[in-house]
């Protein structure tokens, strides 16, 4: 069975116990190691005080014992004596005599065995200094001297106070060491978990977001991070801050393509509505033909034939038109019916304006242009559709005697084209929509005003193929058209090559 993976809490939790443990032990070494060494270099010290007493006592008492023909041995240099510890060793080696030794507490005088001598010995043969473990006695801390008349004066202190110092200070450190080790795993624990209670908060929003369904219909997203969550300062607050962002665009993204998807359907269902107004009537008349074909073959027969044929082709054109228009608009959105070269922007002012004018007679007509040439890069074919387009729906949409105003000026960077008109402005309602394909003020479809509602969807269409814009200002008196187009192409404008 495979281990369920650690959460990210506990992997840095137990990272952050693990260091801190780690630094807490080594202190912990060096600590005892220093304690302990200040124990031992403060015992030794001991020992050679101790010594500095021993050392002329057996010195005196190898005298005594020489005038009283009495052999040197521990006991009797330690006779008589008060011991200023709580236990003193004491070996003592005459040249010409065994060596003794004894342990002396202040309640009790033990003689050292032979195997006890020997250790003592062989731990200082080559130091002056040494510890020595007795089997029956525990451990000791030694020194060797020698006196003026050549005896060996081996004198210890126990180290059973060293020990049970360091026993104490091992078991201290460990109690604080552990103690220390659970309060920081509370602390940590804590601290980890308030910070990362705003990735808890991220997850739990984004896992309220997946569990929506957004492949369809009109969706708003708005589950977002607290904002006491996402706090920018802090590293874990800006992915509060990011995944917020994230879901905005998203949102917004949505409502793009709901509005997208809503004008696809808008597109779709006005491309219908006016393919199948012409083909109603070309099938309309066509069954009128072929009815007054049967009937017989006299001149009414002929006039009805000849009437329904010239609507047929009257619709058939309508629906070329379209068809011409739609294509027109798929190939500007690819980007590959643009043919670029010089345009004199006044020259083609002058001849829409020739061209609008039999079309409005009863409308106003102006032109204000510059006398030199303003020279734009463009597709002339294209602009002068989008003048004649724009001059246009001024005519259509204004009543007669309407002056319409069709303006040419040089400025910084490009130029730009305006059609004005002082007639009864543009519905608020439908302002917004101008551009959009099949857009009309007359909702309702009659045809008093004529066109498809593609008129400026291409003019809009041309001049962002050129890199340019269009906008709109309208009120009751002062409408405003104006074209803006770049001295020179913007790389959003490159034709693809093919």
């Amino acid at each position: 069975m495979l281990a369920a993976p650690l959460s990210l809490q506990a992997r840095l939790m137990a990272a952050v116990i693990g260091f801190v443990s780690l630094i807490l032990v080594i202190v912990a070494i060096i600590t005892s190691a220093t304690l302990g060494n200040t124990l031992e270099i403060r015992l030794q010290e001991q020992v050679n005080g101790a010594a500095a007493e021993t050392v002329p006592l057996v010195t005196s008492r190898a005298q005594t014992a020489s005038i009283l023909g009495e052999p040197l041995t521990a006991e009797y240099a330690m006779e008589g004596q008060r011991v200023p510890a709580n236990s003193l060793l004491l070996m003592v080696a005459p040249p010409s005599t065994a060596p003794s030794g004894i342990i002396v507490t202040p309640d009790d005088r033990t003689v050292l065995s032979g195997a006890d001598l020997l250790t003592l010995t062989s731990a200082l043969q080559h130091s002056r200094n040494a510890t020595v473990t007795l089997p029956d006695f525990g451990s000791y801390r030694v020194t060797v001297d020698q006196t003026d008349n050549g005896v060996l004066v081996i004198t210890g202190l126990p180290r059973a106070d060293v020990q049970h110092t360091m026993t104490s200070l091992f078991t201290t450190i460990a109690l604080a060491t552990l103690g220390g080790l659970i309060l920081l795993a509370i602390t940590t624990a804590l601290t980890i978990s308030m910070g990362l209670r705003p990735l808890r908060a991220v997850a739990a929003t984004a896992t309220r977001v997946a569990s929506q369904p957004l492949d369809r219909g009109e969706v708003t997203i708005t589950e977002r991070v607290p904002e006491y969550e996402a706090d920018a300062r802090t590293e874990v607050g800006r992915v509060g801050v990011a995944l917020n962002t994230l879901l905005d665009h998203v949102d917004e993204s949505l409502a793009a393509r709901q509005r997208n998807e809503d004008r696809m359907r808008r597109f779709v269902a006005d491309a219908s509505h006016e393919l199948r107004t012409p083909l109603a009537s070309i099938r309309g008349y066509s069954e009128l033909s072929l009815r007054a074909l049967s009937q017989g073959d006299g001149p009414d027969a002929l006039q009805h034939t000849t009437s329904a044929l010239e609507r047929i082709q009257a619709q058939s054109l309508r629906m070329t038109r379209l068809v011409e228009d739609l294509l027109l608009l798929a190939r500007l959105d690819e980007g590959t019916e643009l043919v670029h070269g010089t345009v004199d922007l006044s020259q083609l002012a002058v001849e829409a304006v020739a061209d609008a004018q039999p079309t409005g007679p009863e409308h106003v007509w102006k032109l204000e242009a510059p006398e030199e040439p303003v020279l734009v890069p463009g597709d002339t074919g294209r602009l002068h559709q989008v003048v004649g387009n724009l001059l246009a729906n001024a005519r259509t949409h204004t009543p007669p005697g309407t002056t319409i105003t069709l303006s040419v000026t040089p400025v910084d960077g490009g130029a730009e084209l305006r059609v004005h008109d002082d007639g009864p402005g543009i519905d608020p309602e439908v302002r917004d929509e101008l551009f959009a394909r099949f857009a009309r003020g007359d909702v309702s479809r009659a045809r008093q005003s004529g066109g498809t509602g593609l008129g400026l969807a291409i003019a809009k269409a041309i001049v962002e193929g050129h890199g340019g814009s269009i906008t709109v200002t309208s009120e009751p008196g002062d409408t405003s058209f104006t074209v803006h187009l770049p001295a020179a192409r913007t790389a959003s404008s490159e034709t693809p090559a093919q």
